[in-house]
């Protein structure tokens, strides 16, 4: 068991160090099926809120906080809204809905659609608000913020800073909320030490080959990457 785990947890910072987002992703489905959620998301939590702090060092000097801060502050409050339709909407139907769209949004930029955003910074709001709409009841922030970066063809660095910020502060306080309802304790870290080794191999290797890889091979790889999260989302849905 420790073994396979080894391997996911590797993979799975290959890709997060790579593209910047992806980790949970991965790792969630396949761990789940060895190790209880109850210890694998609070896992999980830790490894991410680690590996953003290593990526967003490395991507320092493209961080723009204020550039973002609509982003953050929408999807914050939006958060709870999300748990409520947790609460009173059925969670497949929900992941159905998320899976569909994004997997149909994948292949309309492959196929190079793409909207004309005047205001962008008006644009993070909803944005920021469907967000937190999926943290707070899919735990599946990422998709509505790695479409509008792709749609507005960011930058490979920038949007690799953008995302880890993002990401990088939703960590921070869901580390407290996990060890204020005690979420993280001594099982969790153990396993953590043991499988530190392989999250540091996977996220050393991802994060040259990040800073490596050309544009274009970058916003692809981005894409496929989305269209396999959406197709993840539809098939657990079932």
């Amino acid at each position: 068991m420790i073994a396979i785990s080894f391997l996911v947890i590797m993979l799975s910072g290959f890709i997060q160090g790579t593209t910047s987002f992806g980790f949970s992703l991965i790792a969630l489905p396949l761990l789940g099926i060895m190790l209880s959620l109850k210890l694998v998301v609070p896992l999980l939590v830790i490894f991410s809120l680690f590996m953003n702090s290593i990526i967003l060092y490395n991507l320092r000097g493209y961080v723009d906080l204020k550039r973002i801060m609509i982003l953050i502050c929408s999807s914050i409050i939006a958060t709870p809204l999300g748990a409520y339709l947790l609460i009173s909407v059925d969670e497949n139907t929900l992941k159905l809905v998320v899976g569909i769209i994004v997997v149909i949004s994948a292949v309309i930029f492959k196929l190079g659609f793409s909207i004309q955003v005047k205001n962008e910074k008006l644009a993070f709001v909803p944005v920021g608000i469907i967000s937190g709409l999926l943290n707070g009841s899919v735990s599946l922030s990422g998709p509505p913020i790695i479409l509008f970066l792709t749609n507005q063809k960011t930058e490979k660095q920038v949007f690799r800073a953008t995302l880890t910020s993002f990401f990088w502060i939703l960590n921070i306080a869901t580390v407290f909320v996990f060890f204020y309802n005690g979420l993280i304790n001594y099982q969790v870290l153990e396993l953590s030490i043991k499988l530190l080794p392989a999250l540091m191999i996977g996220l050393f290797f991802g994060i040259k080959l990040g800073d490596r890889i050309q544009q274009r091979t970058f916003q692809n790889a981005t894409i496929i990457l989305l269209f396999c999260m959406g197709s993840l989302s539809i098939f657990g849905s079932f």
